[in-house]
């Protein structure tokens, strides 16, 4: 029973150390943004359940288009540039490593922009949808891959790029709605003259059909006719669709399409579906985006601040750690271990799921720390006041953990539902601070209950059980 204690003991250390090692270094190599090659598409026959070719009502044949991966055109052009990617030992970023966590406007600096939409009335939830899809492809293709485009109440939207100094040139360059065209392909692959016009789009959409997942496109008058038009005169040949001159899609006409409806299938997730979708939506945008608000934010702390705040912290944690140890002894170097094992598993966290880390938010992970500290002194107390009177060691651990539970639950779950309203009506850094102070409490939560018990136990059971070790007269 004592061995089995033991290895449960070197267990938990083992995990914690391997969480602070993965903190700091991380696993394995963070690869660089690539390009994926573009699968082969053409139009083809639509058929239904049993087999049978699909026809409309004055007898033709509907189409379907099968998509290629999008971005093809962006692959090429990196291609042709020569652009290559490497990861040196020195630069290396693993998965999970603190080097890995997107620090916000605020720490690293950088650009936002809020747009309104110019439109009578308020725009639709797929109209708005359409346009924050429009805006994150946008930058996306500019180069800004830690940009984060997000919908502000009914008709705002705001663009956040770090590390981006010109405020005017970035609302310049990203400002303008997208402009949609189906266009003929030369055959080095570039875009060639405009066979229908984005504008005539009529809508697109997601849709299910023989148990897969399609996308559906459908044209105005004039652009059913200019559409019919285009795939008959290019049978055999790619119809690119380009988002400016991005290309996004290229099947292969087989037939022509008559009646202005498309359906684009191929091995899509429901989720993928909805972005081709939105993304040719975004092309016929029945509204114009207003910049409302744009500025360069400069880096408060910067890097050599945000080394110094870090420092700092870290002083701060030690100090922590050590009225810990002097205060509660054994279960004192317990809760270090716990809380070493939280700022681990925090670090961790945040850089896999992509948290943007902002000064709020470091606001939030050091109220965390405290809360974590709170919970265990919480419980410490309760310990203590069993053992003083006349509990065994054992049994005032129960009792002290029983006896906290609720104050601890009561703390932190209506910290957490202000955090929720928070994240739910807040926006920019104020959301920030949310998020990390709700990963904060639950993990905060996690150690001290259950983490910190495994360890008070295990160190009973393999025979410390001195009641002065635990904080007893």
């Amino acid at each position: 029973m004592k061995g089995k204690n033991v290895f449960i003991l070197l267990l938990v250390l083992a995990v914690t150390a391997g969480l602070v090692a993965v903190a700091v270094l991380g696993v394995g190599n963070v690869p660089g943004t690539n390009s994926s090659s573009a699968d082969d598409a053409q139009f083809e026959l639509m058929t239904d359940e049993n087999g049978e070719i699909v026809t409309d009502e004055n007898g033709s044949a509907q189409i379907v288009a099968i998509a290629t991966t999008e971005a093809a055109a962006a692959e090429g052009e990196t291609a042709a540039e020569g652009e290559t990617s490497e990861t040196t030992t020195e630069e290396r970023i693993g998965y999970g490593s603190y080097k890995n966590i997107k620090q916000g406007l605020d720490l690293k600096g950088g650009v936002y922009i809020v747009y309104e939409a110019e439109k009578e009335g308020t725009p639709s939830a797929e109209e708005m949808d359409a346009a924050v899809s429009m805006l994150q492809q946008r930058v996306d293709y500019k180069g800004y891959y830690d940009a984060e485009v997000s919908q502000e109440g009914d008709k705002r939207i705001r663009v956040e790029i770090p590390g981006v100094e010109d405020a005017a040139a970035v609302v310049e360059e990203i400002g303008e709605a997208a402009h949609l065209t189906f266009r003929a392909m030369n055959d080095d692959g570039t875009p060639g003259d405009i066979l229908v016009d984005g504008a005539n789009v009529a809508d697109a959409g997601k849709a299910y059909q023989n148990n897969a997942v399609v996308v559906t496109l459908s044209f105005d008058s004039e652009g059913a006719s200019a559409f019919a038009e285009a795939t008959a005169n290019n049978i055999g040949n790619q119809i690119g669709i380009y988002m400016d001159d991005m290309l996004i899609s290229a099947p292969t006409v087989n037939a022509s399409i008559t009646d202005g409806n498309a359906i684009i299938t191929g091995d899509f997730t429901a989720e993928e579906a909805e972005d081709l979708a939105a993304k040719i939506r975004a092309g016929s945008l029945p509204f114009s985006l207003k910049a409302l608000e744009y500025n360069a934010v400069g880096a408060r702390l910067g890097a050599d601040s945000l080394s110094t705040s870090v420092k700092a912290g870290a002083i701060g944690v030690a100090l922590v750690l050590l009225f810990m140890l002097l205060r509660y002894r054994v279960p004192g170097l317990l809760a270090d271990i716990a809380l070493v094992a939280y700022t681990g598993i925090n670090i961790v966290v945040m850089s896999l799921f992509g948290i943007t880390l902002t000064l709020p938010g470091v606001a939030g992970l050091i109220l965390g720390i405290g809360m974590a500290v709170d919970a265990n002194v919480i419980i410490f107390e309760r310990i203590k006041e069993e053992i003083n009177s006349g509990k065994s060691v054992k049994t005032a651990i129960t009792n002290g953990f029983s006896k906290a539970l609720s104050a601890i639950l009561d703390g932190n779950i209506t910290t957490l539902i202000a955090c929720g309203v928070l994240l739910w009506l807040g926006t920019g850094p104020i959301k920030g601070f949310a998020q990390t102070l709700i990963l904060s409490i639950v993990v905060s939560m996690f150690t001290a209950l259950v983490v910190t018990r495994i360890l008070l136990y295990t160190c009973v059971n393999i025979g410390v059980k001195s009641p002065k070790l635990y904080g007893g007269k």
